[in-house]
């Protein structure tokens, strides 16, 4: 079966692109933060570089490792639905479900080793643009030198493998149990998440305005929260779509389709809760501490000014990996629906209406994952600010969002439109023909 997986990328490269690309994005943040182990390591480095450096690596490279799980599982998981069709023919061949599994996730480990191995020399380059910056903000001395170790490449290389082929495993065991069913593991999961998000959101008034760990339990907890939010983006989406009175034939054929594909649509709803969520929250909860620690006219430690720049840095690779995401997800699953696009052509539909329906899809996707995302968010931010400034709703939070909520927007509709723009060139006799 590894020979047949092997064969199956060779024949059909294009296929595997999205998933390179997340393997590709997710190796090189690994081990450009993992590196900072390696130069943390090194004799000579005094120990406010060492932790500062230490925590960076830690921190940033945990999230690296859920937003690679995340991003190569989206990708596996539309991989496999689209060869449904294929899949059945290997097991009417003879081919074993054992065997299926081991081609499915030998493809997706040969992709990611791939992957990891390109993103050596970025990493490299990006590790030392790391460490000038942690030097230029005075967080670490100008006398550490940058070193890309065993723990950097190792790390990459086995997060990667380990997380494509998790995702793989669970992508194939997903699309054989069918997207309206799911396992108790799943239920726990997402019961357990929202509970310990509540637990942490909670423990936030057990602090003081003046405590340096004051961030931490909002924070974790808008994440905790996002995250069993987006485990239950399938009953959400279902929700909104029974309490929507769409309006036109447009809007009644979104909401249709959408309600027939709400489990095949639960990656995207998950990207943009959990970027929303994480964004909207970190970013305000920092704006707010900046703001205060500058009106009280203190200097601000090398503890703070750490967990600004980790702050920061963290919001930036969600906002590429959800966009990587959002982009990979929406791009497959668009492009899978030209035939789709043909008949409803060939029953009379414009291509006019057809863009109308997938931007109304779109349309409620995006409402849907933001306004879930935002009520995570606000469920750390107003502890936090309560505690912080004797405020509910600080007015950060207004512009955060609405910055957030535009990107999670533009690339959601972006790319569902563009796609299927694109698709509607091909004739309508041939769009369909193929799979007639």
């Amino acid at each position: 079966m590894f020979v047949l997986a092997m064969r199956s990328i060779r024949q059909r490269p294009g296929r595997f692109l999205a998933t390179l690309l997340s393997a590709f994005l997710g190796a090189a943040i690994i081990m450009t933060f993992h590196s900072m182990h390696d130069t943390a390591g090194q004799p000579g480095v005094d120990s406010v570089s060492a932790g500062t450096l230490g925590t960076a690596a830690g921190v940033v490279g945990g999230y690296g490792t859920l937003l690679v799980f995340f991003a190569v599982a989206s990708t596996l998981t539309v991989n496999v639905r689209q060869r449904a069709a294929e899949l059945e023919l290997l097991r009417c061949s003879g081919a074993t479900p054992a065997q299926l599994k081991r081609m499915v996730v030998g493809e997706a480990a040969a992709v990611a080793l791939v992957g990891a191995a390109l993103a050596i020399l970025p990493a490299m380059l990006g590790g030392r643009l790391l460490l000038e910056v942690f030097q230029d903000s005075g967080q670490v001395a100008r006398s550490v030198d940058h070193s890309f170790g065993m723990i950097a490449l190792m790390s990459g290389i086995g997060i990667t493998l380990l997380a494509a082929a998790g995702a793989a495993f669970l992508a194939l065991r997903r699309a054989a149990r069918g997207p309206r069913q799911r396992g108790r593991g799943h239920v726990f999961l997402t019961y357990a998440a929202l509970g310990a998000g509540v637990l942490a959101v909670c423990s936030t008034f057990a602090f003081s305005a003046t405590d340096s760990a004051l961030m931490a339990p909002p924070a974790y907890g808008s994440i905790l929260l996002s995250v069993g939010l987006a485990l239950m983006a399938p009953r959400l989406l279902k929700g909104v779509l029974d309490r929507l009175a769409p309006g036109g034939a447009s809007g009644w054929l979104a909401v249709r389709n959408l309600g027939q594909r709400s489990g095949q649509l639960a990656g995207i709803l998950m990207s943009l809760i959990l970027f929303t969520a994480v964004s909207t929250a970190t970013l305000t909860m920092q704006a707010v501490e900046s703001e205060a620690v500058e009106a009280s006219g203190l200097v601000k430690s090398v503890d703070a000014k750490n967990l600004e720049t980790l702050n920061f840095t963290v919001v930036g690779i969600i906002v590429v990996f959800v966009c990587v995401m959002l982009v990979n997800s929406l791009y497959a699953a668009t492009t899978y629906r030209g035939r789709e696009f043909g008949q409803q052509r060939l029953a009379g539909a414009t291509p006019g209406q057809v863009l109308g329906v997938v931007g109304a899809e779109g349309l409620v996707l995006t409402v849907t994952g933001v306004l879930s995302g935002t009520l995570a968010a606000l469920a750390g931010i107003v502890p936090f600010t309560v505690v912080r400034g004797d405020t509910v709703l600080p007015g950060q939070m207004f512009g955060v969002w609405a910055a957030v909520a535009s990107i999670g927007a533009v690339a959601t509709l972006g790319t569902s439109l563009a796609t299927a723009r694109n698709m509607l060139r091909t004739p309508a006799v041939r769009a369909v023909a193929p799979t007639a």
